[in-house]
């Protein structure tokens, strides 16, 4: 076995877990080179983010202008290190832009988490006293709750649900929350703890004799959040599609384009690729707001998924002349608490968006995701998807090569309607530069 264990790795001040990194690459340069992205000021915030942290991974702050979403202007930003995501979702916007924009909706705002529990007696028992376990688990948090009431959230519903038929003896209670403008994983996880502790105290106080038969097993919000949805769409008559490619008229373009889009619903394999372009547009954005897009992303899929197929979360309907682009999606997200209110980046973006509220912000997030969407589907069915990619990817080949500026021009231009790739750029700058130098 290759490499070393070490113990205490997290109580080691910074400058000696950069120097033990060092000793494991070989490589005494690296220290300076990690401290040369601390930020001179703020680092202190940036390292509290994380755990054992010892430099900053910067990606690029972007900004996808002209996204006119229900009648109203945005200029968003955008957290991504794929060159063409930011182009393709302005190139959308900018398209839409006179053609009604987005128009998008929240549908609801509901999130859902669970105390997980094991009952080894009869089920019946705990349905006939779920009434007042019910009022015993709202008395137990309302100290946990009352803020969160006065800004017009809190808890919903709880039910109490069988699933011992699918894992034996397993059940679970289901509680729905509103959490306003925050995303609020912490405060459901909160109740969720204490409603457990609460469920527990109850049986003990009422069943004595039955208090070995309960188990708990954990108590966790659910990132599947079917109720706590936004839908966003585009629409325009279909002849206003006829200048969008010169080898389609309108009708054809937007027949195709459905039946890229009706693939993506019934093949898994498109339907995956299709969706992680949509996510191409949604990740940035949760991202530059400090939002958790690993939580969007694992209820975006478990969406796609929840027909027993994984499925495409955008559709074309094309009713006599009018073509309609659509995105339904689960989107859990705030604006208020966690990073979006510490990182110094994610509060300008938020100012940038004109600090929406939470509902606002995922009609936002929704809508970028399907213009991502339609760029992306519109370049497959048209050019094909890798000349305006491989453009884009041109220029991160050219930052690999001392070039000057009129070397990296003549290359684009000699490239512009050539196969792009990191050989044949290779080989046009030892033929063209480094012979013409000898």
């Amino acid at each position: 076995m290759e490499g070393e264990f070490i113990n205490g790795f997290s109580k080691l001040p910074k400058e000696e877990k950069l120097r033990f990194i060092s000793d494991v690459m070989n490589d005494p340069d690296f220290p300076s080179e990690a401290a040369s992205y601390w930020h001179p000021e703020k680092q202190e915030i940036f390292d509290a983010f994380s755990e054992n942290t010892i430099s900053n991974f910067y990606l690029p702050f972007g900004i996808a202008p002209n996204f006119l979403i229900n009648n109203k202007v945005y200029h968003v930003p955008m957290v991504v290190e794929e060159s063409s995501v930011v182009a393709a979702a302005s190139a959308a916007a900018k398209f839409w832009s006179v053609r009604g924009g987005f128009q998008a909706k929240v549908i609801s705002t509901i999130k859902k988490g669970h105390v997980h529990f094991v009952w080894l007696d009869d089920f019946n028992i705990l349905k006939e006293a779920f009434g007042a376990i019910k009022i015993k688990l709202m008395d137990e948090t309302s100290s946990l709750t009352a803020n969160m009431r006065e800004r017009g959230g809190g808890i919903i519903h709880i039910e109490l649900e069988d699933f011992s038929q699918k894992l034996n003896n397993y059940y679970r209670i289901a509680v729905d929350f509103q959490t306003a403008d925050s995303m609020g994983a912490n405060f459901i996880n909160s109740v969720l703890e204490a409603m457990a502790g609460a469920f527990r105290n109850f049986i003990l106080g009422t069943f004595p004799e039955k208090a070995d038969r309960l188990e708990i097993i954990m108590s966790i919000l659910s990132n599947h959040v079917p109720d706590c949805r936004v839908d966003s769409y585009l629409s325009c008559p279909i002849e206003q599609l006829d200048t969008i490619d010169e080898n389609f008229t309108g009708k054809e373009f937007a027949n195709k384009f459905k039946t890229a889009v009706d693939i993506a619903c019934i093949d898994p394999y498109r339907a995956a690729t299709h969706n992680k372009g949509i996510m191409n547009g949604i990740d940035p954005v949760v991202i530059v707001t400090g939002n958790d897009f690993r939580a969007v992303e694992a209820g975006v899929h478990a969406w796609a998924a929840s027909s027993g197929t994984y499925k495409s979360i955008s559709q074309v309907n094309l009713d006599g002349n009018n073509f309609k682009f659509s995105l339904s999606m689960p989107l859990a997200i705030g604006t208020v608490g966690g990073l979006t209110s510490l990182h110094p980046m994610a509060k300008r973006a938020m100012q940038i968006l004109g600090n929406p509220s939470a509902s606002e912000l995922m009609t936002i997030i929704a809508s970028v995701g399907l213009a991502s969407n339609f760029s992306a589907i519109r370049a497959l069915i048209t050019k094909g998807i890798q000349q305006g990619h491989m453009k884009m990817h041109l220029s991160n080949i050219l930052l690999s090569f001392n070039l000057e500026p009129f070397q990296k021009a003549e290359i684009e231009a000699y490239f512009h309607e050539k196969k792009i790739s990191h050989k044949a750029v290779q080989n046009y700058i030892n033929e063209h530069f480094l012979n013409n130098a000898l």
